[in-house]
């Protein structure tokens, strides 16, 4: 379990990677080399797809930051988490739950979003 917990956390940690360099090597380290991404908003397969998928929503949501919502529930290289999207010191924007999918080698292979709370237009 705390494997899980820990991939849970880099894997948000991902998100709020803003030097590119740094976060593809992150990148190439957790996520499978055919990993699958996919939420309301967007579907990406591979590293280089969901790399740009966190850099679309860096762009989109600048200086906001993910935070791991209480703890990773997981058993059998599955587990699901609430995440929030927000400012450092702010309430946040967007909340959220994923539940992420290993392989053998313990690397991402697939994540499947959900959006509980988004903004309004």
């Amino acid at each position: 379990m705390s494997d899980l917990q820990d991939l849970a956390g880099n894997y948000l940690a991902l998100w709020n990677e803003t030097d590119p360099a740094a976060r593809r090597r992150g990148v190439d380290a957790l996520w499978a080399e055919d990993g699958g991404y996919t939420d309301p908003l967007v579907e990406a397969r591979g590293r280089d797809a969901f790399d740009a998928t966190l850099a679309a929503v860096q762009r989109d949501f600048p200086g906001m930051v993910f935070t791991l919502l209480g703890p990773v529930d997981a058993h059998h290289g599955i587990a699901r988490f609430r995440w929030e999207l927000g400012p450092r010191d702010g309430e946040s924007l967007v909340v959220g739950f994923d539940v992420l999918v290993t392989d053998a080698d313990g690397r991402i292979s697939q994540v499947l979003g959900f959006l509980d709370r988004v903004p309004s237009a």
